[in-house]
């Protein structure tokens, strides 16, 4: 850490010291001063400035700096979500990556967030800061007018960086006054739901998660049954980070056979195959800078999950009937309502390329666990639905949002804005009613002379054609969720006359 540092001793005594000082700091606003001054004095920089995230990670806040020797005063100033006019911050916060200039060139870089002076810089250091959890949590930034290498400060400062953030997080635990009984923080308040919709505690959950990943490279796969929006989530995360400025891509792996999926997503060039009669750049080359959604991925055939995962591994692509590879910088999001894990278990999925995916999974909830989103959700998509149809917005009856809170809604949102978009096209007054919605609620037996083991047939019967419902007919994902052996599901079914024409897939 200290070889290329000059008088190595001299300056890890310095270090050592700045360590105890801050160490000893009371309050929140003092330590981080206290940090960009020592960053200063260490670096022999006349500009030192501190950036954190904020907690909802859209954006990245000033929170302190030095320049040239002095404290500058404290002002509300936010890159904005996708930082794009800043490609520096941006690569540095969202590639966890060290930059480092010398010779800084205005023409070349974009560097407004460094202030004006006489003097032009024309040495500039950018460590990202991660916390405990190794997650980067801001950015500390040095500058100088001198043609120095601020590299060999790099390693340092970013430990310092870390103690420091550490030490914050400390102070706001032990924020409460003396002589009270600590209270637990409660979780991060997410203030964005990233244009997403819902205020239950599920969907306040999946906020969460996403805000801890919007800033990283990590794959992020979506889980979920079928409709609950996991393109919409993704889309998101691709909005609200800093790729946003860039393109935004979705393939569905069940849409193609596995030889036309591989040119769609590696491209191909002049005379690959019959039929290429020139060179045609696949997905991955498209969704450069940017993001690709790689849907219904549990569907992807073996022989194209090996090639995914020298992708994930190495960045570089191969096109069809090249001999050479070319990096490219994607974001992979992948997404599947299916149990990979199952899938795994039994060779249909590569394990290495199912922990490669799941660096960081966010399981999107069920329609039905989302208590109170449905009527809001219903309202949204009839007011879209109206401006689509160029109407002035409907009411609700009472009896029609009864209807719906009512329902389990198998097929989840995708269900539900089909249900209230075909009510508003067969609405003709100014209210929608419960008959415009067509739902297959089934009413549990309130017929007293049922003995109780026929109540009780009744009961299984809805309660497994729910579970197959929710599961497309998959009779093995189904059993698996109800924790019976197939055999025995199977036998259920015959048992209560069940058969595939009882519901829709």
């Amino acid at each position: 850490m200290f070889r290329r540092v000059p008088q190595p001793l001299v300056y890890a005594e310095a270090l050592l010291a700045q360590f105890a000082d801050l160490s000893r700091a009371a309050e929140g606003t003092v330590l981080l001063d206290d940090f960009v001054r020592a960053v200063a004095q260490l670096s022999g920089c006349e500009l030192s400035q501190l950036y954190l995230l904020d907690a909802s990670h859209t954006c990245l806040q000033l929170s302190a700096e030095c320049l040239d020797g002095l404290l500058q005063p404290r002002e509300v100033t936010s890159q904005p979500a996708d930082y794009s006019a800043e490609p520096l911050l941006q690569f540095a916060l969202c590639q966890n990556r060290v930059v480092s200039l010398v010779g800084l060139s205005h023409s070349v870089h974009e560097t407004s967030f460094l202030p004006a002076r006489s003097a032009s810089w024309q040495s500039l250091l950018c460590v990202p800061l991660v916390n405990s959890r190794k997650a980067v949590e801001g950015l500390l930034l040095c500058a100088s007018p001198e043609h120095d290498d601020l590299q060999v400060f790099a390693d340092s400062l970013g430990q310092l960086g870390s103690f420091v953030l550490g030490q914050l997080a400390l102070l706001r635990r032990l924020r409460c006054p003396l002589g009270e009984p600590a209270v637990a923080l409660p979780p991060e308040v997410i203030t964005s739901g990233y244009g997403l919709i819902g205020n239950s505690s599920a969907m306040r959950q999946t906020y969460q998660l996403i805000s801890k990943v919007l800033h990283s490279p990590y794959t992020v796969l979506l889980r979920g049954e079928t409709g609950t929006g996991k393109e919409v989530v993704a889309r998101a995360i691709h909005d609200y980070g800093p790729r946003r400025s860039q393109a935004f891509i979705v393939q569905n792996c069940a849409a193609f056979p596995e030889n036309l999926l591989e040119s769609e997503l590696f491209g191909y060039r002049k005379g690959a195959f019959t039929g290429a009669d020139g060179d045609r750049p696949g997905l991955f080359d498209a969704a450069n800078g940017g993001t690709l959604l790689l849907d219904e991925i549990g569907d992807m055939p073996l022989s194209l999950q090996a090639k995914l995962l020298r992708v994930l591994q190495d960045g570089e692509i191969r096109p069809l009937g090249c001999n050479d590879t070319h990096r490219i910088d994607v974001r992979i999001i992948a997404a599947t309502h299916r149990d990979l894990v199952a899938l795994v278990g039994e060779g249909k999925f590569r394990e290495d390329l199912y922990y490669r995916l799941a660096q960081f999974p966010i399981e999107l909830p069920a329609l039905r666990q989302r208590e109170g989103d449905i009527l809001e959700l219903a309202r949204h998509f009839a007011d879209k639905a109206c401006a689509f149809l160029q109407r002035d917005p409907l009411s609700w009856s009472p009896m029609a949002l009864n209807h719906l809170s009512g329902y389990a809604f198998p097929g989840n949102v995708r269900e539900l804005k089909g249900q209230v978009e075909r009510a508003v096209l067969l609405c003709e007054g100014g209210e929608l009613l419960a008959e415009h919605f067509s739902l297959s609620i089934e009413v549990l037996p309130q017929d007293l002379s049922l003995n109780l083991r026929e109540q009780l047939e009744h009961v299984e019967r809805h309660l497994l054609l729910d579970c197959l419902r929710k599961n497309a007919g998959n009779q093995t994902l189904a059993a698996r969720e109800l924790g019976l052996p197939r055999r025995t599901l199977l036998y259920r079914l015959g048992r209560l006359n069940i058969n595939l024409g009882d519901f829709e897939v």
